[in-house]
């Protein structure tokens, strides 16, 4: 049985695992917070003005780097700027460093 460690990982490929592991949680925290409000993609993505397609996407791992974006969802989860930017802030690791 063969363990793979840290040290035979290229920087660019533990950074892609990085981004995709902190986009998903990123993902699944929105989520979170869409079913505990009660509300179905399709609701959320109308409230936030965007496509279903691309909410879907974020709950999947895709991290917006758009306040504005950022901001919409927060309004289509009744959820105040603060908290989303501390959500952002938590998953910074999503983004490329």
């Amino acid at each position: 049985m063969s363990i793979m460690n840290s040290a035979s990982l290229s920087p660019s490929r533990f950074s892609a695992i990085r981004r995709r592991v902190w986009g998903q949680m990123f993902g699944r925290l929105i989520q979170g917070a869409r079913e505990t409000g009660g509300r179905s993609i399709e609701e959320t993505a109308l409230l936030a003005g965007m496509e279903v397609s691309e909410w879907e996407a974020i709950e999947a791992g895709y991290v917006p780097t758009d306040t504005g974006r950022l901001r919409s969802m927060a309004g289509a989860l009744e959820m105040g700027w603060d908290r989303m930017a501390r959500l952002a802030l938590f998953c910074r690791q999503a983004w490329d460093i």
